[in-house]
Parts: C-alpha cells; sequence; structure tokens
C-alpha cells in the first residue's frame, strides 16, 4: 500500500486487497468505507459492516451520481478528517468487483481528495467459470464483517 497524497490529476487510486482494506479500516478510526454500488445491490446484496453508501451510478438507466464528490465531501468534512492534507482522512471505496470504485477514485483524485484506496477485488469479486460471484474473491468470499438488508 502506497501513499497517494501527492498523485497528480489522473492517476488512479491505491488498490487494497479486501484484507488490507479491513486492516486499514481497524486501524484508523477516521478512515471512511464508501460502498459504490447501486441502491438494489447495496440493500439486497449485502454490504461490508459500517460501510456509507453513496452510489456512483444509479438504475434504473445507470447515470453517474452528479452530487458523488460532494457528498463524499460532506462526510470528510463531517469530523472524518484533520484539518490539512496531510491530516487528511483515507476513503476506501468498494464496488461488486473493483471497477466502478476505480473510477470512482479517479473522480475523487481529481477533485483534489488526498488519499483514496479502493478495493480491487471488490464485494462480490470477479465471476467464475460458471457466471457466479462470491465464488473465487470480494469482501464477502475472504471472511469479512458484512451484513445484508
Amino acid at each position: 500500500m502506497t501513499d497517494n497524497t501527492k498523485n497528480p490529476a489522473g492517476a488512479d487510486p491505491d488498490n487494497l486487497s479486501p484484507q488490507e482494506a479491513y486492516d486499514l479500516l481497524e486501524s484508523n478510526p477516521k478512515a471512511l468505507l464508501v460502498d459504490v454500488r447501486s441502491s438494489m445491490e447495496f440493500l439486497f446484496v449485502g454490504h461490508p459492516k459500517g460501510a456509507v453508501h453513496i452510489p456512483w451510478m444509479e438504475e434504473p438507466d445507470w447515470t453517474l451520481n452528479p452530487r458523488f464528490v460532494q457528498e463524499v465531501r460532506k462526510l470528510l468534512l463531517g469530523g472524518a478528517s484533520d484539518s490539512g492534507e496531510s491530516g487528511a482522512a483515507p476513503v476506501v471505496l468498494i464496488c461488486r468487483s473493483g471497477k466502478r470504485s476505480l473510477e470512482a477514485g479517479r473522480a475523487l483524485l481529481r477533485e483534489g481528495i488526498p488519499k483514496v484506496y479502493h478495493i480491487d477485488e471488490g464485494f462480490e469479486g470477479d465471476l467464475d467459470d460458471k457466471h457466479h460471484r462470491s465464488t473465487k474473491g470480494g469482501w464477502r468470499f475472504r471472511g469479512l464483517p458484512w451484513e445484508q438488508c
């Protein structure tokens, strides 16, 4: 894991495995875990315990959330960060398989949020040879705490 506080605009967020993300969240009480999946995915598929839901795109049209960066900033300003860039709280993003969280992380970095990470396996991981998820990777597959509504 590297510190991306000096990443130029256009850089990618740092990749974390599910376990690395969990360890970061456990060791830093100011770290923010944001689930960027749709509302239906968050509610019915399940989500990591303690995750805040801010969709990157939303059904039914799968349009980008124009308030995504603003909503993350609001959470950071609400007490999750110290003053100054060096004290900024880490933002850890998760989606289904790591693709949307990567894009959302790029948007946060472009807008000047300095410590952005994404969980490369996502919540459910990639498809296996039978087109099933949660069988070979992801937060849930790794046995990390999660809940379902």
